[in-house]
């Protein structure tokens, strides 16, 4: 769970972290390789050639010296004076601080220590080189060397292991080893490490920090995308719940509307059956009636008759004229919004007598054909409840507009009502918050005494304007 736990924090990262931390960690390693294989490579060439030089010096110095080393087994007193006089003074004494030549079984013909010399010893694994053919050079540092201060510390020296070659067959004769002083060597040899750590430090920085660019650059394009597409789909996850919203509130709102279309339609077939057509039945058994039908019936009688079924078909003829009134639209396409609502304002002024305060406030120019019916609609029923409920008292219409929302306000100076006791079957402000809510607008009731106040709010964005 743990290893899982560092896969996904490190997953979790962004790429350019994630580039830096590894490609920082292999670009190191890699600059440790390169530059202790470059610094090997570099320490060895100099040392070889450092050493060949001074083997060749001091070959040419000692080898006039030196007799038919094939053939000598010990060298005499002489030959050992003048490499004495020769290794020990001038350049190559401030140079060598040892001295030996060895025979190739192993016996030392000629030291500087003359205690050791003519005796055997083992051949070490670099006189074994050196008696192949191959010169050996080593830096080294001798123990227990006290400086010009003295103070204990370690001299550096080139310990040299020379083949000696015998001059008209080239074949190795003997082995001289020699131990150079190393100062300037050593200090030219550290001078070269640190030049060529700095070169391979310095490329490989440099590189490292160009591919860095190059990364943290398409990290950051990658990352720049990464979020706009994650805005993208949050936006369209956003408006897939929006969509799915608004398709369960097209399907209630369906599904509220042919039920209240079933409502409407029986409230128009009760208001028919219980007006009009009984007052027409009434009239049609009056005509049927004894005293029309009875040639006895005096003419007073037969008139107030007469003016009774006459009466009731006036009466039935009004209140068909009243429900059609109620239910055919004004020419509002073409109207405008002030036209619209001085229309309703004035048809339920005339239709009840009772007044109205109309208020106009900065109205927009074109509207929806949707939009101007749903107003006059939620005007004219709002009116007809406010005089049948608040007896007409105050009736008051605010239109007014922000920029975006246009408001339809209603109020009156009624005694108000509790909403929770409406009867379920009213078909008014159920049909009033359907029909807003249906162009997507706001509905809102205030019955609290005095006065009731209905407000309905509709965005011109949603909408349309024509």
């Amino acid at each position: 769970m743990r290893t899982k736990d560092l896969i996904t924090g490190w997953n979790e990262q962004a790429l350019a972290k994630q580039f830096l931390l590894a490609g920082g960690i292999v670009a190191t390693a890699a600059m440790l390789v390169v530059g202790a294989f470059v610094t090997s490579l570099i320490e060895e060439a100099v040392t070889r050639n450092s050493a060949a030089t001074t083997a060749l010096y001091v070959d040419s110095v000692i080898a006039p010296l030196l007799p038919d080393m094939q053939t000598t087994e010990v060298l005499d007193d002489t030959v050992a004076r003048a490499l004495d006089e020769t290794l020990g003074h001038g350049a190559l004494g401030n140079r060598l601080l040892e001295f030996r030549l060895w025979r190739a079984d192993g016996t030392v013909l000629y030291s500087n220590e003359g205690n050791i010399v003519g005796q055997r010893f083992t051949l070490s694994p670099e006189l074994q080189t050196a008696l192949s053919g191959k010169m050996v050079a080593q830096l080294q540092s001798q123990d227990g060397f006290r400086d010009e201060t003295g103070r204990s510390a370690d001299k550096p020296f080139l310990a040299i292991y020379n083949p000696v070659l015998q001059p008209w067959s080239g074949e190795v004769v003997a082995v001289s080893e020699f131990h150079e002083v190393a100062h300037d060597f050593q200090l030219s040899l550290r001078r070269a490490r640190f030049l060529t750590w700095l070169a391979v430090a310095g490329f490989t920085l440099a590189f490292f920090i160009m591919l860095s660019a190059i990364v943290m650059r398409g990290s950051k394009t990658i990352e720049n995308q990464r979020t706009a597409l994650k805005q993208r789909v949050d936006e369209l996850s956003a408006l897939l719940s929006q969509n799915e919203i608004l398709r369960g509130r097209l399907q209630q709102a369906s599904q509220r509307a042919t039920a209240l279309n079933e409502k409407l339609l029986r409230r128009i077939g009760a208001d028919l059956h219980d007006g009009p057509a009984q007052l027409l039945a009434f009239a049609s058994l009056r005509l049927d009636s004894d005293m029309l039908m009875s040639p006895s019936t005096p003419n007073e009688k037969r008139d107030r008759e007469l003016a009774a079924i006459k009466a009731s078909l006036d009466e039935a003829m009004h209140e068909i004229r009243t429900l059609c009134n109620g239910l055919v639209l004004p020419q509002i396409e073409t109207a405008s919004l002030p036209e619209i609502l001085e229309r309703c304002v004035q048809a339920h002024r005339q239709r009840t007598g009772s007044a109205v305060d109309l208020s106009l406030s900065d109205p927009p120019g074109g509207l929806s054909p949707s939009a101007k019916i749903c107003i006059y609609r939620f005007v004219q029923e709002a009116l007809n409840n406010a005089y049948r409920h608040g007896g007409g008292i105050d009736q008051r219409v605010i239109q007014s507009f922000d920029g975006e929302r246009i408001r339809i306000e209603v109020k009156d100076g009624g005694p108000g009502f509790n909403p929770n006791e409406i009867n379920s079957t009213s078909l008014g402000l159920a049909g009033l918050r359907e029909r807003v809510e249906s162009l997507g607008g706001t509905f809102e009731l205030n019955a609290a005494a005095p006065g009731t106040v209905v407000r309905m709010w509709l965005d011109i964005r949603e909408i349309g304007q024509i």
